[in-house]
């Protein structure tokens, strides 16, 4: 439920409008630090995607550092002043890989992802290059991307059945010291860090009565369990090797697991700060509804439906009706069966709509956090019932990432 405060706020602004609610975003930036119990949070940008958000939740003692999802988005927060950069995919850009030796103080700052020799090759290519364009040499810093996906059955079965992100070749000891033995055969090349996200329990909803969420909840044990053991003997055996700055997994969902594993030095989140719709289905944890969006009520197009304007902001991921953005305010409106949330108009049905007039405003939360700032130049900020600032987003500093 929004507010009565936070809709007093945008009364007669124009609309459609992204809104942050300033205080439980704050609220969400100290549960998530107090369910980190005292392991550094490292804050993925891509949920967030703007620039005031990070640095104010950087400010906080329970966060350090931020998980970029690529080099030309990591080479812009650099150029900010963010230091502590790792990039969570591998990049194959070789424009970007030469700025960032050409950067100063870049290759301190940015670690880049690999989970293959070839990634390294890439790496070397743009190294040399820079190199000849009269550059000196510098030393990269790497991080390995082991899998921490969920696999069940074999023998009988073609295949294992895999649950869980599809990241990296890279599952057990024996393919990360192989990894990790390429990495310190090049001396350019320093092996800083591992990561692992187990969005099987991290980034899946577990909460509910039915039978397949029964189910996601026995695997998301069994999941847990099984990861505890396979991860340490990852990190035990690269360490064997060479020391580690960190080990960074987990995610908003999977803070409490993933702090009892005793494997991390530190978690990766983001999408907690804002929580978005997705997060109303975990039955472990609760964050404050920070980041919204509001549009107008254009159309009345007959008794008991109302039309708002655009909302059609579709989450990535399997579609399905968890995609779609969670309608806030009013109570009591639905989406049309057979139209839905649309690019340029949304019906709305059900007896919310009685006390709708145009020009109204419908809220909603999107399904996940970040993609809400593709689709809107800034976010305003409420505190009480004023707009005291406003925040732009990625795309409203021209960021094409």
């Amino acid at each position: 439920m929004v507010s009565r405060e936070l809709r007093h706020a945008l009364r007669g602004v124009e609309a459609p409008v992204a809104v942050i609610d300033l205080e439980a975003f704050d609220a969400n930036v100290t549960a998530l630090a107090q369910r980190a119990q005292g392991l550094p949070i490292r804050i993925a940008t891509k949920s967030l995607r703007t620039p005031a958000a990070i640095e104010r939740a950087l400010a906080h003692p329970g966060y350090s550092g931020v998980f970029a999802f690529s080099l030309p988005e990591a080479l812009i927060l650099h150029a900010r002043g963010v230091r502590d950069i790792l990039v969570g995919y591998p990049t194959v850009d070789r424009g970007s890989l030469t700025q960032m030796f050409a950067e100063a103080g870049a290759t301190e700052n940015i670690t880049l992802m690999i989970d293959r020799p070839t990634h390294l090759d890439i790496i070397d290519s743009a190294r040399r290059d820079a190199a000849a364009a009269g550059g000196t040499a510098q030393t990269v810093r790497v991080c390995i991307d082991i899998d921490a996906s969920y696999r069940l059955g074999s023998g009988v079965l073609s295949s294992r059945i895999h649950i869980g992100a599809r990241r990296s070749p890279i599952r057990d000891s024996a393919s990360a010291v192989d990894l990790a033995e390429h990495v310190i055969a090049r001396p350019e090349t320093n092996l800083v860090g591992l990561m692992s996200y187990e969005g099987q329990v991290a980034g899946t909803a577990d909460a509910g009565p039915t039978a397949k969420q029964a189910m996601v909840r026995v695997m998301q044990k069994r999941s847990i369990a099984e990861l505890k053991v396979r991860r340490r003997s990852v990190v035990d055996a690269v360490r064997e090797l060479t020391d580690l700055e960190f080990v960074n997994g987990g995610g908003t969902g999977s803070f409490e697991s993933s702090v009892a594993e005793g494997t991390l030095t530190e978690l990766a989140a983001g999408s907690g700060l804002f929580s978005p719709g997705l997060f109303d289905g975990y039955t472990h944890f609760r964050h404050e509804p920070a980041a919204y969006f509001a549009t107008p009520v254009v159309r009345r197009p007959g008794p008991g439906w109302v039309t708002v304007f655009k909302g059609g902001f579709i989450a990535s991921g399997v579609p399905g009706a968890d995609r779609v953005p969670t309608i806030a305010w009013p109570p009591g409106l639905d989406y049309a069966g057979l139209e839905g949330a649309g690019e340029v108009q949304t019906p709305l049905t059900g007896p919310g709509t009685e006390d709708l007039r145009i020009g109204d405003l419908v809220w909603f939360r999107h399904a996940k956090a970040g993609e809400l700032a593709e689709h809107f130049n800034e976010f305003l900020v409420v505190a009480g019932t004023q707009i005291i600032d406003s925040w732009s987003t990625y795309r409203g500093q021209g960021w094409v990432l």
